[in-house]
């Protein structure tokens, strides 16, 4: 009983907080609504990038997969860093000169309309079918097992499946869809400073079990019983190859930290650029610290239970289980369900921007005032988020490792959008032709890959690693790109206007940071090989 009063007490703080916040904020305005009326701070912005990124698919499945791996699963994290310095230092600045709101809107003043409906479809296909259902259905599994919520409500595991499913799924909803931006930013900080407070207690107290008591004890015990966990390297038949580090991986955290819009769209709504690079930046260190959270409490698991569980993701929630303090339970709870919030939230709120600003607005009533705009966002908004809701117990009949599953689904979209936007900003005359091309070619390509020749024709052992082929097709796609480019250039140079929406004024520290975290990351690997 104590658990649930302190998971209900400390949900219904951050939703009166993030109400405070936000009652200034002009929503019914398409930059007070989409961008936080670009306010954002660099710690507001930090934090809302942390939570949107770690979520219960994450905690859950990429701990399950260091149960499985060891710590060479953190190059999901750590090397997100580095995308994200790159991101702070080449990336935003052109987004911010720009005055953007969406990632389609400049790629419609760089190409044209036609590449902007089918970045814009690609994305919300992605969260559709995708991330919206799957962040849905892990949290749901994460909040029953935690509260035993089955039992609770004397449901079978089905019903209380759906029923946590939708009051993830309408919270959530409350959130993004009448609060907009700011509201998902702020109660993302509140909650960033609560999952790191409660993801770093699981580690502790982990240790601490296993160091009979001691923190430093139990750090040696892990490393020396379990010293084939710790190699960051890896063999051929890792789930991450070393060799991907420097192809395919690279590529997917420069697509989720640079072009995905809903990650990009915290930067977005900086108050200048300064606190745009401030924020990226201050994420990145803590960013680094991101296997604490979600690769060492599966090292820690893994030996504790001795390699014993069924599923490599129950790991998580029984390592919870066993070492967290009763009293502490209901507090940890309410962190995880912010996490899972989040990731859901700020998905569709990117989902009612994208469809406000770049389809309803450009297709459907061009007249539209900023008002009906925001309000014709609101009403798909509503549509999606019910149909994510519906979708996602089904999810309980998907294979196992939904983790890498989804990463793997979503290079149908990361890799042609992310090579449109690099050609995009690195040529001046390549035409639109050759980015509609390249959309087209690059998800059509991987879809046939990836779910066809693998499985049908060569077989998973026979056949290149998905990250691997990511980069083949990157290449491919931009040498698409630059022969069309050289056969019909377009008739005149592009050149980004500046819109003085904001001060573009770099932070004068932001290549000095930039130079020491990817320092920090390379040591990192270097320690743990």
């Amino acid at each position: 009983m104590l658990g649930i009063l302190s998971f209900i007490g400390f949900t219904a703080l951050v939703a009166i907080i993030s109400y405070l916040a936000t009652r200034s904020t002009d929503e019914n305005s398409a930059d007070g609504y989409f961008l936080g009326g670009r306010s954002l701070t660099g710690i507001v912005i930090a934090g809302s990038l942390l939570l949107t990124n770690l979520s219960t698919e994450q905690i859950v499945g990429l701990n399950g997969s260091a149960y499985k791996e060891g710590i060479l699963v953190m190059a999901w994290e750590t090397l997100a860093a580095i995308a994200m310095v790159i991101t702070a230092i080449f990336l935003l600045p052109r987004y911010l000169k720009g005055g953007i709101a969406t990632i389609p809107t400049f790629l419609e003043r760089r190409y044209n309309k036609t590449t902007k409906a089918l970045t814009s479809g690609l994305f919300l296909t992605g969260y559709v079918v995708v991330l919206l259902p799957i962040v849905l259905y892990s949290g749901a599994l994460a909040i029953n097992s935690m509260f035993d919520v089955p039992e609770m409500l004397g449901v079978s595991k089905t019903v209380a499946l759906w029923s946590t499913v939708f009051f993830i799924g309408i919270v959530g909803s409350i959130y993004a869809i009448f609060g907009g931006l700011k509201a998902v930013a702020v109660s993302d900080t509140i909650n960033a400073v609560g999952l790191l407070i409660g993801g770093l207690m699981i580690p502790y107290f982990g240790l601490c079990y296993i160091g009979d008591g001691s923190l430093s004890e139990g750090i040696s015990t892990l490393m020396t019983a379990n010293p084939e966990k710790f190699d960051a390297i890896g063999n051929s038949e890792s789930s991450i190859p070393f060799a991907t580090i420097f192809t395919g991986m690279m590529l997917v955290q420069l697509f989720y930290w640079g072009t995905n819009q809903a990650i990009i769209q915290r930067a977005l709504g900086a108050k200048n650029l300064k606190e745009g690079q401030k924020g990226l930046i201050f994420a990145s260190f803590i960013k680094i610290l991101g296997p604490l959270i979600v690769v060492i409490p599966g090292i820690i698991a893994y030996h504790i239970f001795q390699g014993n569980l069924p599923n490599a993701d129950e790991a998580y929630p029984e390592l919870v289980a066993k070492v967290l303090p009763v009293s502490l339970v209901g507090f940890f709870a309410a962190v995880l369900f912010g996490a899972i919030l989040s990731s859901f939230n700020s998905a569709l709120n990117s989902s009612v921007t994208l469809f406000g600003v770049d389809i309803y607005k450009e297709f459907i009533n061009k007249k539209a005032t900023e008002k009906q705009i925001v309000n014709a966002g609101k009403y798909f908004g509503i549509l999606l988020a019910i149909l994510a809701m519906v979708v996602a117990p089904f999810i309980a009949y998907a294979p196992d490792g939904l983790f890498g599953y989804l990463q793997e689904v979503n290079g149908c979209y990361s890799i042609p959008i992310l090579t449109i936007i690099i050609v995009g900003y690195l040529t001046k005359r390549v035409p639109a032709k050759a980015a509609n091309i390249a959309i087209v070619s690059g998800a059509v390509l991987y879809i046939i890959s990836q779910f066809v020749l693998e499985p049908y024709v060569f077989g998973k052992d026979n056949y290149p690693h998905f990250l691997h082929i990511m980069a083949i097709l990157f290449v491919l796609n931009i040498l698409i790109m630059l022969i069309i480019g050289k056969m019909e250039p377009r008739e005149e140079s592009y050149e980004q206007k500046f819109t003085q929406e904001v001060d573009i004024t770099p932070w004068q520290y932001a290549k000095i940071f930039g130079v020491a975290i990817i320092f920090i990351v390379i040591t990192t690997f270097i320690y743990f090989s």
